[in-house]
């Protein structure tokens, strides 16, 4: 497998307008960012955030204890040490308690932070950087994280009605997941590795958050990434002025729906602004805020939850942290927060999109070309690359369009006349009825020349499938356990080379 293909998010339809804006630097998204995404910027963000005081022995102590049961690398114990050093930075990205990583773009999201780290260091030699992945074990919709799409099968986790948040969940009858793909995947060596590493996973841990660390640190602790989990009542006590602030006096509002109202002049909003934005966590839910809420705050500080506007303040309070590293709904709902750190004097950092990424077959790619297309023209739509195919190889490429264009001139002729203004209606009402007879007949002789093409047809139909399963982006379909069984080591290996989070280009990869 190799890089091999590089286009700009244009191609993509799902990429938002404020997403496309960002990743081209618009200056009308300035006064939203302290500094766009360049290296130049690093070395500015790093001297922003050298004067904002963090308790790194707190931070190093959390972590620390967080992670004593598992065994971590040489690289990840000497970046957790490295938390103390004055000169260390983090860059971080984080997701949901994904059911066996859910998604595959969990992967690249990781490698993003990874490969960003190296990249820095080569620049800035004097600091150091530290890759982190802070888990959002306070998240409470079980439906976003309770599955995962393996072989053409949705496998779900029935965990039997637990709620609340996620991370405390227990794993209830989650060897029902497991026995679900065993038989596909003990089959080969490949999938027999997965099979053993889920089991150790979710058989030898008591809760979702524990068991996510354990599976996280197995892939990627070689790589020095360091994870960290907000849910703690020790890193919550660095909050407690901030609750306060919000569920006390709504301290927040007015600086969040400033920032939102001028967005939403021009983009639709990612979050919906709230005066109060902390929940209260019970030991099975996660509960709307009350007036008896705010004595529970300073004893009981890690009862109290940050909504999706608040955690990243949350975060950046606690970490060392120059850049966070999301996908499009979290860079974009990222975008609305800049007055709030700014009234909080809490440097916003940079904000970098993740990799995207597609994987294909090469001799697929080949064959595709092969039928007379571009490799960008994977992201047209499937019934226009079919009807593209048959029309270019049957000669008839502007099919009808000269009968159509004829019939419009005839009725303008009519029209022109001015004969009688009141049968104008009349006039472009048969028109619109020869028109959709030839697109009838047109209809018609496609239909014919597909059949008559069958094969690239629905080999068209194959690839596309395979770039867009279930009308979304493969990233966002697929398991990495999917890619793991094909090319085992070699899956992860090409995704950490290819992986360029500073490159505003998805890519696509060939094997």
């Amino acid at each position: 497998m190799e890089k091999n293909y590089r286009f700009q998010y244009d191609y993509l339809n799902s990429t938002s307008d404020l997403i496309k804006d960002y990743i081209n630097q618009a200056d009308n998204l300035k006064s939203f960012v302290n500094h766009f995404p360049t290296i130049e910027n690093f070395g500015k963000q790093i001297n922003l955030k050298s004067k904002y005081k963090i308790n790194r022995n707190i931070l190093f102590n959390v972590i620390k204890s967080q992670n004593k049961n598992l065994v971590l690398s040489e690289e990840s114990n000497k970046n957790i040490n490295l938390i103390k050093c004055d000169n260390a930075f983090t860059i971080t990205t984080g997701h949901q308690l994904c059911l066996c990583t859910g998604p595959v773009f969990f992967i690249y999201k990781i490698f993003s932070v990874i490969n960003l780290v190296k990249k820095i260091k080569v620049n800035y030699p004097d600091y150091n950087f530290i890759p982190i992945f802070w888990m959002a074990s306070e998240d409470h919709d079980f439906e976003e994280i309770n599955h995962f799409n393996f072989f053409g099968k949705k496998i779900v986790w029935d965990n039997g009605s637990q709620s609340g948040a996620v991370g405390r969940m227990s794993l209830y009858n989650i060897n029902n997941v497991l026995e679900e793909i065993k038989d596909d995947l003990v089959g080969n060596k490949n999938g027999l590795y997965i099979f053993n590493l889920l089991k150790k996973t979710y058989q030898n841990h008591q809760n979702l958050a524990d068991a996510t660390r354990y599976l996280i640190n197995e892939l990627f602790g070689k790589y020095g990434l360091v994870i960290l989990d907000g849910d703690d009542k020790r890193l919550k006590k660095c909050l407690v002025n901030v609750i306060k602030k919000d569920i006390i006096r709504q301290g927040f509002y007015e600086a969040l729906k400033k920032s939102s109202d001028k967005i939403s002049k021009v983009y639709k909003l990612q979050a919906l602004v709230k005066e109060n934005n902390f929940f209260e966590l019970t030991e099975n839910n996660r509960i709307k805020i009350n007036k008896n809420s705010f004595k529970k705050i300073d004893s009981n500080p890690e009862i109290f939850s940050p909504n999706v506007l608040l955690r990243p303040l949350y975060q950046e309070m606690i970490l060392p942290n120059i850049c966070y590293v999301g996908g499009p709904s979290e860079v974009s709902y990222w975008l609305q927060l800049k007055e709030m750190f700014d009234q909080e004097k809490v440097p916003f950092p940079i904000l970098i999109l993740r990799d995207t990424v597609f994987i294909a077959k090469e001799k697929n790619l080949k064959r595709f070309k092969d039928l007379g297309f571009n490799i960008m023209d994977i992201f047209k739509h499937e019934h226009l690359l079919q009807k593209e195919y048959v029309t270019n190889k049957s000669s008839l490429s502007d099919l009808l369009h000269t009968e159509k264009e004829e019939i419009r001139l005839i009725y303008k002729k009519i029209l022109d006349k001015n004969i009688e203004k009141s049968l104008t209606p009349n006039i472009n009402a048969l028109l619109k009825k020869q028109l959709n007879a030839l697109e009838n007949i047109e209809s018609k002789i496609i239909r014919s020349l597909k059949q008559k093409n069958v094969d690239a047809v629905n080999f068209i139909s194959k690839i596309k499938k395979d770039f867009f399963p279930k009308n979304t982006t493969q990233e966002r379909h697929e398991n990495f356990i999917t890619f793991y069984l094909r090319y085992g080591d070699g899956f992860m290996n090409i995704i950490e080379q290819n992986i360029d989070a500073l490159d505003p280009n998805f890519v696509i990869l060939k094997k």
